[in-house]
């Protein structure tokens, strides 16, 4: 069976998109599978099954990326394309079966939305693989011995960063002798991009304590450490997402965008939002994602610690 899988350009909803390709895998396991996603979201793909080809689309202008596309997924007829962008290729290529999800504005989340798109029942929770690679990087990075705190101090946009003074008193509350992860070390990950903006938490960080992994490591090497942290603590990002699909606890950090749509996926995960709500922070005058500084003064280092100590709570609680 061939299945053609195109997902998105952007990390997070490349990760809630994997419960459904999960899904496709273990019901069709003869399938050969190309999927089709961004360059930033491909290495989230490097050790699928069923994977035969990944198809990184480079934006370019008047949708030219999709041309590139067309020409290899053209030359055959596949049995199931799922086109989760919604593009007008899905009906420009031959197929059996398609399923294309389309823009709705309904409070969904996005993880539900795939499962009703393919009329599932149970809602597939995200996966992600690993090879024994990422997992033995992993083990170097983070051995077992001491508790990790995770951190994810950036995000897509600067709208939605909260301050790093803030993640820096946070994190010092945490890891305090009464805090949920006495003497823990701090992790911080992110991208080699964004690593000025989470510099001054870095530099503020204990040496001793803290483990600078910001653009050091691919993504799933970044999962298979993740995997090994007791907690993680971070802006709505596509690392919230990893960190949300590597089962550990999961606090997203909200302001700007939709915790309806976008919420960490899993029993042990939470949100804390901004005091003003979504409708306040992006219709304020001027508002532009792409230059509008952070907006998310509103929520506290109170309000955060707050979250984490009944999202710990919970957690240990279900573990007990």
């Amino acid at each position: 069976m061939k299945i053609l899988f195109v997902t998105s350009t952007r990390v997070g909803d490349a990760v809630l998109s994997t419960g459904l390709l999960s899904h496709l895998i273990e019901r069709h396991p003869d399938a050969r599978i190309t999927v089709a996603c961004g360059p930033a979201a491909a290495a989230l793909f490097a050790a699928t099954p069923r994977i035969e080809r990944r198809v990184i689309l480079v934006k370019r202008p008047y949708g030219l990326h999709w041309l590139g596309l067309w020409r290899v997924a053209a030359t055959c007829l596949w049995d199931l394309i799922v086109d989760l962008r919604a593009s007008a290729l899905s009906y420009l290529v031959p197929c059996r079966a398609r399923l294309v999800l389309k823009p709705d504005a309904r409070p969904v989340h996005r993880v539900r939305a795939l499962a009703a798109l393919a009329g599932l029942d149970e809602v597939p929770a995200p996966r992600l693989w690993i090879a024994p690679a990422h997992d033995a990087a992993a083990a170097r990075l983070v051995p077992d011995a001491a508790p990790y705190l995770a951190l994810g101090p950036t995000a897509g946009w600067r709208g939605k960063q909260w301050r790093v003074e803030r993640f820096t008193e946070l994190s010092a509350r945490l890891t305090a002798p009464d805090g949920i992860l006495p003497e823990a070390r701090v992790v911080v990950l992110g991208a080699a991009s964004e690593r000025a903006d989470a510099a001054p938490l870095i530099d503020a960080l204990p040496a001793a304590r803290r483990l600078d992994l910001m653009g050091k490591i691919d993504l799933l090497t970044a999962y298979a450490v993740l995997k090994r942290c007791r907690l993680f603590v971070g802006n709505d990002s596509g690392l919230m997402h990893i960190a949300a699909a590597a089962g550990i606890p999961t606090l997203g950090l909200f302001g700007p965008s939709r915790d309806e749509h976008y919420a960490p996926w899993g029993e042990a995960t939470a949100v804390v939002r901004t005091a003003l709500a979504y409708d306040e922070l992006v219709g304020r005058a001027g508002y532009d994602h792409r230059t509008t500084d952070t907006l998310m003064d509103s929520l506290t280092v109170d309000m955060a610690a707050a979250g984490a100590a009944q999202l710990w709570a919970r957690a240990v609680g279900a573990a007990a």
